[in-house]
């Protein structure tokens, strides 16, 4: 889309506020920028559909050809409900979100964008969502990705602006459940966040690409770890290692579990690679593409249906009667592998698993149920008087693939499988959350206790990794 600044002045149209500062306001002169920048990208074949970017809002002289690596893996011709741009607060304190309700239109100098205020309406239903229009007036972090989609797309979908300034985690979580029935591929989420702040060329690397690992991985502690390990770091003069940490934080909650959804990094600068920056102080910028592969997936109904099996089989063995289960739908009579975990209080109290993609994920789920609460050589088995204690927690599982070194394993993200004879062991992804070991200590504990090949085995073992949707009760 490459229209030209409409010259207007109404009520229901926010006006620029950056234009002339992060990016020219001259409608020709940026159409020109935005070309050199997109000229520049090789853009790399999709994985999948793209459901989110993670992109900077920097000066267009110092993030542009970032940013343009990110906006060009979106397919030009694709129509998207709504455009959710996210990223943090610079003038305004909100102990929430604030959605902007007050205009039908955003204005660029190549034109005005819709506003769906239908959808803005609806969220701020939702508890910590608000409109607090000091947040959006001078607000540069949304503005300035509007130009990069109406240079790209053939037609810009309707946006909906969103301003994230809480960092607590429950808020966010609320947050993330508020947006998550939107969260899907008829819908574009665009993260606006800048990296490091104020370190020196060299301390931005090595914090940037800490920061960078982090996101990667998909996994929310993972990130949150790699932020708080840039801190105990102490780079002089790092304020911030990701400005929008939150609106990451958001994006990361909303595709946790889904082993379908990937984030590949696209690429890093920082302003100290700008001809108008310097190396003492600069701040660091990435492109980062969120897609949905054609993996396997489970709706909330097909999950209550597995957990409702499990439950059932466990029961049943224990001669409780239990009510009936509904037909099962084809989808769940898919060959995959799956674990079942029973938790008692919080503790562990069973978990057993089968890898092999040779029974059907029902059946799977209602053996592995009873293998878990009868048949765990760790533990005693389950007394009908612990049932109403117990709760379930099913892993299901992506299929198995074998890795060259352990630089393919990425922690929290994936789960391990180690194997050399007849020997072998498995540690699920989730496990890495429930502790605090460095990716060889998590590949140490699983050769020496659960494989039984001591702690440097898996140096020379088989090695696969795999991915988990992952639920419970």
């Amino acid at each position: 889309m490459k229209n030209f600044s409409d010259e207007i002045n109404r009520p229901d149209v926010r006006p620029m506020a950056v234009a002339g500062q992060f990016y020219p306001d001259n409608a020709d002169e940026l159409n020109n920028m935005l070309g050199s920048f997109f000229a520049d990208v090789t853009v790399g074949k999709s994985k999948g559909s793209v459901e989110a970017v993670i992109v900077p809002h920097a000066g267009y002289v110092f993030s542009g050809g970032v940013a343009a690596r990110a906006f060009a893996m979106v397919p030009h011709e694709k129509h998207y409900d709504n455009i959710f741009l996210i990223g943090p607060s610079h003038h305004a304190y909100i102990d929430g979100v604030s959605v902007c309700t007050a205009f039908n239109y955003y204005q660029t100098p190549l034109g005005l964008v819709p506003v769906n205020r239908r959808t803005c309406e609806e969220l701020l239903k939702n508890d910590g969502f608000c409109y607090k229009p000091e947040a959006h007036d001078r607000e540069h972090c949304l503005e300035v990705q509007l130009p990069f989609l109406q240079y790209h797309l053939d037609e810009v979908s309707p946006i909906v602006p969103i301003i994230v300034g809480t960092q607590d985690m429950h808020k966010l979580e609320k947050i993330a459940e508020a947006l998550k029935p939107y969260f899907n591929r008829r819908n574009l989420f665009v993260i606006s966040s800048d990296f490091s702040h104020y370190p020196s060329y060299e301390d931005a690397l090595s914090a940037d690409k800490h920061t960078e690992e982090g996101v990667e991985s998909g996994n929310l502690r993972c990130f949150v770890d790699a932020l708080e390990e840039n801190e105990e770091r102490h780079y002089r003069n790092l304020l911030t290692s990701a400005c929008g940490q939150s609106a990451i934080a958001v994006l990361l909650l909303l595709s946790q579990n889904d082993p379908t959804l990937v984030i590949r990094h696209l690429g890093y600068a920082n302003s100290g690679d700008s001809p108008y920056g310097d190396h003492d102080q600069v701040v660091g910028y990435h492109a980062f593409v969120m897609e949905r592969t054609d993996g396997f997936t489970l709706d909330d109904s097909e999950k209550t249906t597995l957990l409702r099996i499990a439950r059932k089989a466990i029961s049943e063995r224990l001669g409780v009667v239990s009510g009936p289960i509904d037909d099962t739908p084809a989808s769940l009579t898919r060959c995959c592998g799956a674990f079942v975990t029973l938790t008692e209080q919080g503790r562990l109290r069973g978990c057993i698993g089968h890898f092999g993609e040779d029974m059907p994920l029902c059946d799977v789920v209602r053996e592995m149920a009873e293998e878990a609460a009868f048949e765990d050589p760790r533990f005693l088995p389950l007394k009908k008087e612990e049932l109403d204690d117990i709760r379930i927690e099913i892993s299901v599982l992506t299929p198995l693939k074998r890795i060259a070194n352990e630089s393919e394993f990425c922690l929290h993200r994936d789960g391990i499988y180690i194997r050399k004879g007849g020997r072998g062991g498995t540690f699920l992804p989730q496990v890495a959350d429930e502790v605090n070991w460095t990716k060889e200590e998590f590949l140490g504990h699983c050769s020496q206790d659960k494989a039984g090949l001591g702690w440097d085995g898996w140096r020379d073992a088989e090695l696969y990794t795999y991915r988990a949707i992952i639920f419970h009760e």
